[in-house]
C-alpha cells in the first residue's frame, strides 16, 4: 500500500531477504543435521522475525515464528535431531511466514492466511508425534515463486536504495509485477554496497564537470544543432546528478532515533523530568554529513539536559512546569539543513560567561562592557572554556563546544546560540545538504580565479574606483563600507591571501564587494570582478594546502582551469581577529544601538550644492536608472524597472531647483534614484547623487517650503527635510492605500518629521 509505514516496509524487505536465506539454510541443514553454525543462523532469523512481528502487533506471524523458534531451540540444544520430517515442517513454516508477509504488504493485515495447521504440525514434532503437514500451496498459503536474492546481504557495509516509494505488492507467488502494477517490497528496493554508491557519485561529479566545459565551449559557437544537444545534455546531467545525490541522502530521523534513550537515561541519572519533542525527522541530508553531525548533536543534547533544564524542585519554585521540554527541529532553509535544539531551562547568563572570560584573560573588563549579550555567548565556543563548578562524567571537562564548532565548520556548516535567562536556550546548526556538488560564485582577484560557495553569499555591491574611495571609511585602522547605513567591515581578498598582482596587469576600474555572512556576522570581501555562477564539484586538498586554512577544496571550472574554493568561515575568523576589524564591528553595533533603526536618514544631493534628507525607513531600494529606460507618458515621466513601469519624479524639479548643471540629461548614462514600494505599488524618485546615510540630526528648524517639512543641521551642513508623501504623490497621485499611508506616517513620526 502507498501509505505503508516505513518501519513495516523495512521489516518486509529484511524478512523477505532472510526467508530466501532460510530456505537455503534448511536444505543445507538436512544434509548436515549436526551443523551448529547453520542451526544458529536459522534460529537467529526466526527469532528476529518473531520479535519484530510482536512489536508491530502481527499476532499470527508471531505465533508461527514463536513455535518455530521453540523447535529450533531444541534442535540447537541437541534435544531433537534433524530429520526429513522436521525439515518439511520447518519449510512449511517458512512458506506460511512468506504468505503472511505478502498479506501484510498487500492489505496491512494478516487476514486470509490460516496458521493453525502449521502451528499444530510444529507442536506435533515437539511432542514426538507424527505431524499432519498442511498442503504446500493452498488455503491462502500459496507457495511463492522464486524471489529475487539480495545483492549484498552484509548490512553493515550496505545501504538500502529505494527504487520506488513504499509500493504495495501483488501476491507473493508472482515472480515479477506485470506492466502497470506496483512491485513488491523486495522488488522495490535493493541493497547496494556503499563503495559502489560513492563511485557512482564521483562519476556523476565528473559528468557535471564535463557538462560545464561543453556548455561553455558551445556558447562560443553559433550552431543550433549543437545548442539543442547541449540543452539536452544539461537536462539529463542535472536530473542524473539529482537522482544520484538522492542515493546518499538519509532522513535525520536515523540520527534522532538514538536520542530518546540518551535523554531518558541522563534525565533519570540527574533527577530531571524531561519531555523530548522531535519535529522534521524526515528532513534529509548527505549520509556523510549525517555521521559528522552525530557527535556534535549528541553533545549539545547532553549539555541541554545537564546544564539547561533544571530539577523539578527548581522549576516549581520558578513557576514552571516540573517537566522540562527539549525540542529538536530540522528543516530545509536556503539550501541548507537547519537543526535547532531548544530547551525551556534556566538559560545561559551572559554575566557569568563574561566574568569567566575576564578571569581567563580572554577579554578585558573594559572591552567586555562594549560587547552585546550575543557576542559574550560566543566565548562558549573557545577551547577550554567551561563554567561548570565541578567535573562530571556528563560535561564540565573544559572541552566540548569548541569541538562541536570545529566539526560543524569542517563540513561547511555553522553553529550559533541564543539564550534568555530563565526561559531557555536555542542551539542552531546550519549544515549544507551535501559536500559533493555545490552552487558557487566564481570571482577573480589579482589575476587568479576562486570559487565561493553561494550559501554564505547575501548580495553583491559593484562600485567604480571613484565611488569606492569616497564610500570606504577608516575605523580604528580597518576599512569599512556603509551599506544602507550599516558599517560593513571589509576584507580585501588580495591582502588576505597575500597575492601578488602581475606587473603587466592593469588595476581594475571597478571593484566588487561580496557581502557574506559567517557566524551571524556580516562582512564584505573585496574582489576585482565576478565571473559566473555554476555548480562545482568539490575535490579534496592535499594536507599542505589544507593547513593554510583559507581553502575548503578545489574544483575544475567550465573552461578547464583549476580553481581553489574559498573557506569563508576560516578566512573571516583569521582576518577579522585584527583589532581594527573588531573595532569596526563594535562601532557598527554601537551606532545601531545608539541611534536605532528609525533615526537614520538618506542624504541626497541636488544642483547648486543642495542637500536633502529622506527618512531611510521609506527607502525600499537605491538604484541607478539608465537614461534610455526613462520615457514619457503624457506629461509624466516613467522608468522601465525590473519588468514594470514606475511613475517617476525628479526631485530637483519637484522642489523647484536646478539640476546638477555640469552635464545635460542627454550626456548622463545613468541617474541615481530611490524606489519606494508599498502594497504592490512603486514609485521612483530621481536625484543628482546619493551622498550618505547618517544617524540623527544636530539641530532642527520648522522653516519649510514647497515639498519640505523643515530643515536640520546634519554633519555641519544645513539639510532640507523632504516631505516624502508629497514627492510620492507628485509621481503618482493615486499611490497611497490606507496601509501605505499609515506606514509612512509612522516612519515620519519616529523622525519627528
Amino acid at each position: 500500500m502507498d501509505d505503508m509505514d516505513e518501519i513495516v516496509q523495512e521489516f518486509l524487505v529484511e524478512s523477505y531477504e532472510n526467508l530466501d536465506q532460510l530456505d537455503s539454510d534448511l536444505v543445507a541443514l538436512e544434509q548436515e543435521p549436526g551443523s551448529r553454525e547453520l542451526l544458529a543462523s536459522v534460529f537467529r532469523t526466526i527469532h528476529t522475525i518473531k520479535g519484530t512481528s510482536g512489536f508491530l502487533a502481527f499476532s499470527r506471524l508471531e505465533s508461527v515464528a514463536h513455535v518455530g523458534e521453540n523447535l529450533l531451540a531444541r534442535l540447537r540444544d541437541g534435544q531433537l535431531v534433524m530429520t526429513p520430517v522436521t525439515t518439511d515442517v520447518l519449510l512449511r513454516m517458512v512458506d506460511t511466514i512468506r504468505a503472511l508477509l505478502s498479506s501484510i504488504e498487500a492489505s496491512h493485515s494478516e487476514d486470509g492466511v490460516e496458521v493453525a495447521e502449521v502451528v499444530a504440525a510444529i507442536r506435533a514434532v515437539l511432542d514426538g508425534e507424527q505431524p499432519v503437514l498442511p498442503p504446500a500451496a493452498g488455503a491462502g498459503a500459496e507457495v511463492p515463486a522464486e524471489e529475487p536474492a539480495p545483492a549484498a546481504p552484509a548490512v553493515e557495509v550496505a545501504a538500502p536504495v529505494e527504487e520506488a516509494p513504499a509500493p504495495a505488492g501483488p501476491p507473493a507467488d508472482k515472480p515479477a509485477a506485470p506492466a502497470g502494477e506496483k512491485a513488491s517490497a523486495v522488488e522495490a528496493s535493493i541493497r547496494v554496497d556503499v563503495e559502489l554508491l560513492e563511485s557512482l557519485v564521483r562519476q556523476a561529479g565528473e559528468l557535471v564537470l564535463a557538462r560545464n566545459q561543453i556548455l561553455q565551449r558551445a556558447g562560443a559557437l553559433r550552431d543550433e544543432d549543437l545548442t539543442r544537444a547541449c540543452h539536452r545534455l544539461n537536462l539529463v546531467a542535472s536530473e542524473m546528478q539529482e537522482t544520484v545525490m538522492r542515493t546518499r541522502m538519509q532522513a535525520i530521523d536515523h540520527l534522532w532515533s538514538k536520542l530518546p534513550r540518551v535523554v531518558r537515561d541522563l534525565g533519570n541519572m540527574l533527577g530531571r523530568k524531561i519531555k523530548l519533542e522531535m519535529e522534521g525527522g524526515d528532513t534529509e541530508l548527505d549520509r556523510t554529513l549525517l555521521e559528522a553531525v552525530k557527535d556534535p548533536l549528541t553533545h549539545i543534547v547532553r549539555n541541554a539536559v545537564d546544564h539547561g533544564i533544571e530539577s523539578p524542585e527548581v522549576r516549581r519554585a520558578a513557576g514552571k512546569n516540573e517537566v522540562g521540554t527539549l525540542k529538536l527541529r530540522a528543516a530545509h532553509e536556503g539550501g541548507q539543513v537547519v537543526v535547532e535544539i531548544r530547551d525551556d531551562g534556566k538559560g545561559i547568563d551572559p554575566a557569568v560567561i563574561g566574568a569567566k572570560a575576564v578571569e581567563k584573560g580572554l577579554v578585558t573588563a573594559a572591552k567586555l562592557e562594549s560587547l552585546t549579550p550575543n557576542d559574550v555567548l560566543q566565548f562558549l565556543f573557545l577551547p577550554g572554556f567551561s563554567t561548570a563548578a565541578k567535573v562530571t562524567n556528563v560535561s564540565g571537562r573544559g572541552v566540548g563546544m569548541d569541538v562541536v564548532k570545529t566539526n560543524i565548520e569542517r563540513i561547511g556548516g555553522s553553529v550559533d546560540v541564543e539564550s534568555v535567562v530563565g526561559h531557555g536556550t536555542v542551539w542552531r546548526l546550519r549544515i549544507p545538504l551535501t559536500l559533493a556538488i555545490v552552487p558557487a560564485l566564481t570571482v577573480e582577484c589579482a589575476g587568479q580565479r576562486y570559487a565561493m560557495p553561494q550559501v554564505n553569499l547575501l548580495e553583491l555591491v559593484s562600485l567604480d574606483t571613484e565611488r569606492m574611495s569616497k564610500a570606504i571609511e577608516d575605523v580604528g585602522g580597518a576599512k569599512v563600507y556603509r551599506l544602507r547605513g550599516a558599517l560593513l567591515p571589509l576584507i580585501r581578498l588580495e591582502e588576505a591571501l597575500e597575492l601578488k598582482r602581475p606587473a603587466e596587469a592593469e588595476m581594475p576600474t571597478n571593484l566588487v564587494i561580496a557581502v557574506l555572512e559567517c557566524d551571524g556576522r556580516r562582512f564584505g570581501l573585496v574582489v576585482d570582478r565576478v565571473l559566473d555562477t555554476e555548480e562545482i564539484v568539490v575535490k579534496p586538498l592535499s594536507g599542505v594546502l589544507k593547513a593554510i586554512g583559507s581553502y575548503a577544496g578545489a574544483t575544475i571550472l567550465g573552461d578547464g582551469r583549476v580553481s581553489l574554493i574559498l573557506d569563508v568561515q576560516s578566512l573571516a575568523r583569521r582576518t577579522m581577529r585584527s583589532d581594527g576589524i573588531e573595532h569596526a564591528a563594535a562601532a557598527a553595533a554601537a551606532t545601531t544601538a545608539a541611534t536605532g533603526e528609525g533615526q537614520r536618514l538618506l542624504v541626497v544631493g541636488l544642483g547648486d550644492n543642495r542637500r536633502v534628507a529622506i527618512p531611510l525607513d521609506v527607502v525600499t531600494r537605491l538604484e541607478e536608472f539608465k537614461t534610455e529606460s526613462i520615457e514619457r507618458v503624457g506629461r509624466r515621466e516613467v522608468v522601465r524597472y525590473r519588468g514594470e513601469i514606475l511613475p517617476l519624479v525628479r526631485l530637483s524639479h519637484h522642489l523647484g531647483g536646478g539640476s546638477r548643471g555640469a552635464r545635460s540629461a542627454g550626456e548622463v548614462d545613468a541617474v541615481p534614484g530611490v524606489v519606494y514600494s508599498a502594497r504592490g505599488r512603486s514609485v521612483a524618485i530621481v536625484v543628482d547623487e546619493i551622498v550618505d546615510i547618517v544617524a540623527g540630526q544636530d539641530a532642527r528648524s520648522d522653516i519649510d517650503d514647497a515639498g519640505l517639512v523643515g530643515s536640520a543641521v546634519i554633519r555641519d551642513r544645513v539639510t532640507e527635510l523632504l516631505d516624502v508623501r508629497a514627492a510620492i504623490l507628485a509621481a503618482d497621485p493615486n499611490f497611497f492605500t490606507e496601509q501605505a499611508q499609515n506606514e509612512l506616517a509612522e516612519a515620519s513620526k519616529r523622525l519627528g518629521v
